[in-house]
């Protein structure tokens, strides 16, 4: 009759075969949606912002410090197996018990709470300094979030760009269709992100940034692109039955055509912003009816 534990064992490499079946298939799902990682930097996307450095380095660090933590403890663990392993010539009994070894529990107490501490600190420096606004910025787009699209007044030009839900049909070419938010390279830009209705999540992966988009409150994220090309954005805040739908993309470009662009949306009649409290009646033509046909 079959051991029991053989059984155990068995299940154990199944368990095991199953979950490295699964981590490849979301690396791979990672890579089929274009972000792109970059071991330099810890498998992060390729930050394109001046500001991602800041998130770039508060992860190395905190790697290092964690697999430093971990050689330690792994090394104790194994030097404790090798060193009191079970002999041949032992009787049975139990090795001499230690209790109350009060300078051991005061370090095991002490250390990870500077552990901790300091992990708390380079977080909330790297995150006031990310969440700074108090410059000037030389561009300001106002980002209104929908279900399930996203609107875009550029405030300083007086224009604004209304987008559509992403339809996913499988077919390519969907990057085309969807609502494309301009920024100038080199150039620092706020973005003020609004809500219509529910909480959406505002979130470009080359960013290495999110922030929430709330509704009846105005959130302001400043970030300065060194990249020119075209990245993909997406709302990270589950908002509906379409939510994997709310896609758009960032277009990085010169002045000049940032400029371009502008005067292009002007001489289109997209003159004007767009009021951010328009309710789901009076959204742009054709999603009220996505709107009614999500409902069924």
């Amino acid at each position: 009759m079959p051991r029991p534990d053989r059984h155990i064992g068995r299940a154990r490499r199944r368990i095991g075969v199953v979950g490295l079946a699964v981590a490849a298939l979301a690396l791979s799902a990672c890579s089929a949606v274009g972000i792109h990682t970059d071991p330099a930097n810890g498998y992060l996307p390729q930050g394109a912002t001046e500001q991602s450095k800041l998130v770039e380095n508060l992860w190395i660090g905190s790697w290092i410090a964690a697999l430093a933590v971990g050689v330690l403890v792994w090394g104790l663990t194994i030097w404790c197996m090798v060193a009191y392993r079970r002999r041949k010539d032992d009787d049975g009994s139990l090795p001499v018990q230690l209790q109350y070894n009060v300078p051991l529990e005061i370090l095991y107490t002490v250390v990870p709470i500077l552990m901790v501490g300091a992990l708390f600190y380079f977080t909330e420096e790297a995150q006031s300094e990310l969440h700074d606004v108090s410059q000037t910025p030389d561009v300001t787009i106002n980002v209104a979030a929908k279900q399930w699209s996203w609107d875009f007044n550029y405030v300083d030009a007086d224009v604004h760009e209304s987008g559509l839900m992403a339809e996913l049909d499988g077919k390519p070419g969907v990057e085309e269709t969807l609502p494309t938010l301009y920024v100038p390279v080199d150039k620092r830009v706020e973005f003020q992100l609004t809500s219509r209705d529910v909480i959406h999540s505002f979130w470009v992966p080359a960013f290495l940034e999110k922030m929430d988009l709330n509704p009846s409150l105005v959130n302001r994220l400043q970030v300065t692109p060194t990249e020119t090309g075209t990245f993909q954005g997406k709302c990270a805040e589950l908002c509906g039955a379409y939510h994997s739908q709310m896609l758009f993309n960032v277009k990085v470009v010169s002045q000049e055509e940032f400029d371009q662009h502008m005067a292009d949306l002007e001489a289109k009649g997209q003159t004007g912003l767009l009021p951010t409290d328009l309710n789901r009646e009076k959204l742009a033509p054709g999603e009220a009816e996505l709107l009614e046909e999500g409902a069924r």
